[in-house]
């Protein structure tokens, strides 16, 4: 701009050249549509109707005489002087990545400004600090400022010395973050990547912990609901199989799960109802003496805390084996367990699965939880489309 332009003078060439520039001229669907009706002219009348430059002044010949004395070079008057247009000498750029990017590289983003700050005020503060073709405030979804903006210089190399000056780190007692436009988006991504790998680390915790309130809570419906349901057996038991237990009790007690181990000399059975009438059914029909393939057994009904312990381990054991089967990925395939028997079907309704609230005996057929819907990403990049209008805004 040259010296002996007035105050205002300075505005609105800035203004102007602003409207006519490449970075709102390539994206403002208007003016583009404007310029094609008179081979790039454009009446003052018509620039007028932008609030703007309207704000800074509705006299043509204000107008007319900042544009004369500007040296940018960018636009020219009519000879009538009621239109101007950009110069046919500086054709406007494609929109394509290579611009994109050049864009890039000779933009800066600067943080700190206070939310009250109008874009005159950093112009005004810009002024000698580097040849600036744009200002872009950033704002929010209610058009608010941010306190950052991005400011595009002519060349990289201008970009570089603004980056390097030291008259830049405050603005009215205000410290600022200064960086290149690709520094800031490096910045960007990295913090975007931290919050992706946090958000998912706790929606990991949460279901953790969802999954194990949910398991404590089945825990305790299923102590009362199977109370009465354990018989603990003990004996020499060499030759003697989880089956045999099915074969006992065939017909007098449905066994639900059986905790033992070929060679084991004690177990427990865990009966769908009451084990005591199980076990009585079943010791009347073999005539007052409960044997298993011939071998003497001390049977016992288990009670009270050792009666949930019991259970408890039951439990636990059959939560594990199906988390096992899961992890496998074996899907829906009625596991053995430590307990019954697989496809049986069998010669006695009693051989069933040990089905709890929630928790699944001998079968690990449950559905897997779906998994949690990916959280939106706030975009901290510039609005893809520039509207018309204000410089930079």
């Amino acid at each position: 701009m040259s010296e002996e332009m007035s105050p205002v003078e300075v505005k609105v060439a800035r203004q102007l050249e602003y409207y006519f520039g490449d970075h709102n001229l390539l994206r403002d669907k208007f003016l583009k549509e404007q310029i094609q009706l008179d081979d790039g002219w454009v009446t003052l009348e018509t620039m007028l109707k932008f609030n703007r430059l309207k704000s800074l002044t509705s006299d043509v010949k204000v107008i007319i005489s900042a544009l004369q004395k500007s040296t940018s070079g960018l636009l020219e008057v009519s000879e009538d002087k009621a239109k101007i247009r950009r110069c046919p000498e500086k054709p406007l750029p494609e929109l394509n990545d290579e611009y994109k990017d050049a864009v890039k590289h000779k933009s800066v983003y600067m943080k700190g400004f206070p939310l009250g700050t109008s874009l005159d005020e950093i112009q005004e503060w810009l002024n000698g600090k580097g040849n600036v073709e744009n200002i872009q405030m950033r704002r929010d979804m209610e058009k608010h400022f941010k306190g950052s903006v991005f400011i595009c210089f002519d060349t990289e190399d201008s970009s570089k010395q603004f980056l390097e000056r030291v008259d830049i780190k405050s603005f009215k007692d205000n410290d600022m973050l200064v960086l290149s436009r690709e520094a800031y988006h490096a910045k960007k991504a990295g913090e975007r990547k931290q919050h992706k790998a946090e958000t998912k680390a706790k929606v990991k915790q949460d279901k953790e912990q969802q999954q194990k309130h949910t398991e404590e809570k089945n825990v305790d419906q299923l102590l009362e609901e199977y109370a009465g349901s354990l018989l603990n057996f003990s004996g020499e038991l060499p030759d003697v199989s989880r089956e045999d237990f099915h074969d006992v009790f065939s017909g007098h007690g449905r066994i639900k799960w059986v905790d033992f181990t070929r060679g084991a000399k004690e177990g427990t059975l865990l009966f769908d109802g009451n084990a005591k009438e199980a076990f009585e059914k079943a010791k009347e029909a073999n005539g007052g003496e409960l044997k298993v393939k011939n071998n003497v057994v001390a049977w016992k009904l288990l009670e009270g805390e050792e009666e949930k312990e019991v259970l408890k381990k039951i439990i636990k054991a059959q939560q594990e084996s199906l988390s096992r089967s899961k992890e496998r990925g074996r899907g829906k395939s009625g596991g053995r367990g430590r307990g019954g028997r697989r496809g049986r079907g069998g010669r006695d309704q009693g051989r069933t699965q040990y089905q709890g609230k929630k928790t699944k005996f001998d079968s690990d057929d449950d559905d897997a939880p779906a998994a949690p819907k990916r959280e939106l990403e706030e975009a901290d990049g510039p609005a893809a489309k520039v509207a018309k209008t204000e410089n930079g805004s």
